[in-house]
Order: C-alpha cells, then sequence, then structure tokens
C-alpha cells in the first residue's frame, strides 16, 4: 500500500468514527439547541411586575429591609437590599405604599426605564429613605433579569475582571497592644488589607472629662469625643503596626468625620510617611470643599462618600481627581444601576472603587457590592462582612471570604435567596436605632 492509499484508508476510518461520534452527539446537540431556544423565549417574553414590598428581618440583631419584586412568571422573583438601618420602617413605607403601586404593570425588563422614572416620581429627590426604597426595587429587577438570562450579574455586566473580590478586614483595640493582636488575627486569617481603628471611631474612650454631662446637657446614652487624644494615638497606631508587620500589609483608616477638617488635613499630612492604603472620610459632605487644600498638602490616598446621596456630591471629586477611592453605598446612591455609572465615570479618572459593606447592608447587598466588584476595571478594595449561622439561613447562598477574599454565589441573579419564614422569627429589636449623638466636652455634637 502506498502512502496515497494508506492516508486515504486512514481518512475513511477517520470519517466512519467521526459518523459514530455525530451520531450519538446530534441528539445531545438538539436537545441543548431546543433548551436554548426555549430559554431564548422564555427570556423575550414579556415580564410584567405584580407586586414590589419590603420585607423586614434582624438575624444578626441588625434591622435590614430586603425587597421583593415579585413578576407575572409564576416563581420567577428578586431580591434587593435597601436596608437603612436609622429609618427603616420609612423605607417599608416608601416601598409598599408608594413603589408597589407605581411600578405594577410595568415591564421587568426596562430596568433604566423604571430607574428614571421611579426617581422622579416623588418630585424631590436624593434623599436616603427615597434612594434605599429605590435602590431595592432596581436590585431587584438586576436578580430578575440574570435568573432570566441563566447567568449570574457579573456576567451581564461583562464578565469578571478577577477571579475574586479583595477585602479588608477591622481591627481595633483599646490600646496599641490589643491592636497589635486584632491585626495579627486577621493577618492569619488571610487579609492583606486591615483597617486600623483604636477603640471606637475617633477613640471616645480616650476622652475623659464629659463635662456636659455633669451639665446635666443632652442624654445620659450621649457618648463624648474630643479631638486631641484621638490625633495623637492615630498616628502612633500607624507607627507602632508598621514596626510589627513591617510593609506587608496595606493599612486603612477611617477618620469618619469626626473632627475639623483642617485637623483631618493635619493628620492626613502625618501618616502619610507611613504609607496608608487610604484615609477614610476625612470631611463631611457639607464640607467637600476642603479636598482641594488637602491634595495641595499631601499625597496621602483619600477614600470618600459613605454618606452621599446625590451626583451633586462624587462627581466633582472624581471629575477634579480629588479622591482616590469612591466609598459610596450602594443601596444609598440608587442601587446597581447608578453604581456602574459611577464605577465608570471613576474608571476615566483614576479613581478605584471601595464600596461601602458594613454590617447593616443584607447578604443580597453584599452579593451586589461583589458582582459589581467583579466586573470592573477600576477596583480598589472591599470591606469584609461576617455573616452569623442565622443569617446564613435567612439568606440562602451569601457570599463568602475565604483567605481574605469574597466569593460569590455562582447561581443565576445574585445567587442569594431569601427564606421567610425564617425571616419573621428575627424580629426588628425594640429600639428605634437611632445613630446615637456624639458629644464634645462642651456638649457640642460631632457630625459622624
Amino acid at each position: 500500500m502506498n502512502r496515497r492509499d494508506l492516508m486515504k484508508t486512514f481518512g475513511l476510518g477517520a470519517a466512519a468514527g467521526a459518523v459514530g461520534c455525530l451520531s450519538k452527539i446530534q441528539p445531545a446537540l438538539a436537545q441543548d439547541t431546543a433548551q436554548l431556544a426555549e430559554n431564548a423565549s422564555r427570556a423575550s417574553a414579556p415580564l410584567k411586575i405584580t407586586k414590589v414590598r419590603a420585607i423586614l428581618t434582624a438575624p444578626q440583631n441588625i434591622r435590614l429591609v430586603v425587597v421583593k419584586v415579585e413578576t407575572s412568571e409564576p416563581g420567577l422573583y428578586g431580591l434587593g437590599c435597601a436596608t437603612y438601618q436609622q429609618r427603616s420602617l420609612p423605607v417599608k413605607t416608601a416601598v409598599d405604599e408608594y413603589l408597589d403601586p407605581f411600578c405594577r404593570g410595568s415591564d421587568a425588563d426596562n430596568i433604566e426605564d423604571i430607574w428614571q422614572t421611579a426617581y422622579t416620581s416623588s418630585y424631590w429627590r436624593n434623599g436616603p429613605v427615597l434612594n434605599n426604597a429605590l435602590s431595592g426595587l432596581d436590585q431587584a429587577l438586576w436578580d430578575i433579569k440574570g435568573k432570566r438570562a441563566g447567568m449570574p450579574v457579573y456576567r451581564l455586566l461583562g464578565g469578571k475582571c478577577r477571579f475574586a473580590v479583595d477585602c479588608y478586614a477591622h481591627s481595633s483595640g483599646r490600646d496599641l497592644k490589643e491592636l497589635e493582636n486584632s491585626v495579627a488575627q486577621n493577618k492569619e486569617r488571610g487579609f492583606r488589607h486591615i483597617r486600623l481603628q483604636v477603640g471606637g471611631y475617633g477613640s471616645p474612650h480616650l476622652s475623659s472629662q464629659a463635662d456636659f454631662k455633669d451639665a446635666g446637657f443632652g442624654l445620659p446614652s450621649d457618648s463624648h469625643m474630643d479631638p486631641r487624644p484621638y490625633l495623637k494615638i492615630t498616628p502612633k497606631a500607624f507607627e507602632h503596626i508598621r514596626n510589627k508587620f513591617g510593609d506587608e500589609l496595606e493599612l486603612l483608616h477611617d477618620i469618619h468625620e469626626r473632627i475639623e477638617p483642617i485637623d483631618a488635613i493635619n493628620l492626613c499630612k502625618e501618616v502619610e510617611k507611613y504609607r496608608p492604603f487610604f484615609m477614610e472620610d476625612p470631611f463631611p459632605p457639607e464640607q467637600n470643599g476642603y479636598f482641594k487644600l488637602l491634595r495641595q498638602q499631601c499625597a496621602t490616598p483619600i477614600a470618600m462618600g459613605e454618606l452621599f446621596n446625590s451626583p451633586h456630591e462624587w462627581v466633582g471629586l472624581i471629575s477634579e481627581r480629588l479622591i482616590d477611592f469612591i466609598r459610596v453605598h450602594i443601596s444609598q446612591v440608587g442601587g446597581l444601576s447608578v453604581a456602574r455609572k459611577i464605577a465608570t465615570l471613576a474608571e476615566w479618572f483614576g479613581v478605584r472603587s471601595a464600596w461601602h459593606g458594613p454590617g447593616d447592608v443584607s447578604p443580597v447587598g453584599h452579593a451586589a457590592n461583589a458582582h459589581l466588584d467583579l466586573a470592573i476595571a477600576n477596583f480598589g478594595i472591599q470591606e469584609a462582612v461576617r455573616f452569623n449561622p442565622a443569617t446564613q439561613e435567612v439568606f440562602p447562598g451569601c457570599p463568602t471570604v475565604k483567605n481574605g477574599y469574597m466569593y460569590v454565589n455562582e447561581a443565576p441573579g445574585w445567587g442569594v435567596d431569601l427564606n421567610e419564614d425564617l425571616a419573621k422569627k428575627f424580629p426588628y429589636p425594640s429600639d428605634p436605632g437611632y445613630w446615637r449623638p456624639v458629644r464634645r466636652r462642651d456638649g457640642t455634637s460631632v457630625r459622624p
């Protein structure tokens, strides 16, 4: 047999094998094609909103508000986070009494149109109650969109830019030794980014003379914080942790807007030599004008935005490159639809993300943070959270944190569900949940 005949024989054998394989593959392909066609038909069919309602629960003893959007397709619903710890009941009213009748009958696919019209439906806007209600609605619609597409939301946003979401942990202690021990524990847990706080925000335990209490001013529960002890201990904390752990850890700190703007500028200058990853919220939103002065004084990276409600608060800071991390609370600004626009704006000006992720955000809200983190090029860092066992039971599919990284459930939508029967077993705490006043020695209130 010559070479040509040999190749021909091999070719006939391969062809026969291929035919045999095709005979097995074709039914499977036909089945997959039929499934794809069914999914496409399902995804393109009209889908109406039939109900929007708020669900209240507190499995971690923190008031959580979750918005559930039900649709004309039986069993298809979406979940979104509308948690506003200090004013949760007005959010529930805004959802149940206003967004529900406004949205019924709308096409659930038209997320942007629903957002725009719901945003202006109150005429006045940019308030935290309405923004949180709207955020819950918006996130729930994205959850539905993902479920209809059979994809996690991050895939709808363009897919992953990273394998997981790098997070920072919180370390604190009443003195430097306790702080050191806390940092060591978080380092052992795998965190590479750690936020340092000596005591609570502003180190109030170091303030001694609460003269306003002796004078009977304010309430007994009001706390006391004078700036000098805090301004002295914070640079020492950076120095101590750097000396103990070297440069391998990224260190963060939250000023929490509790000192005068000029003191915040001086503090950022003083800690610059310790190379902080960022200093957070140096000024209250009412004092955004100080950012230009801060930029002139030092190159300490700045994260800002936890209290922002309105684009008027963040657009200028981003476009003028006055901050390095945008730290808005996604539920506060109006949901994923707004946050992804903020991320895109920030990308063009070299500003990275650091979305607010405290304990008073539901697992649905943390999932929304993480999905956006996965999909954007200018991700910076994400605040880590721990869910207790009760929260994980109430919200099956919670994001998980391992070795300092947050991972999302890869199920369609946010990947997080809500067990309403279990949620009812964790009613709200009896107190209203106010942000308790903090005062100077003479009783002057301090803005968070």
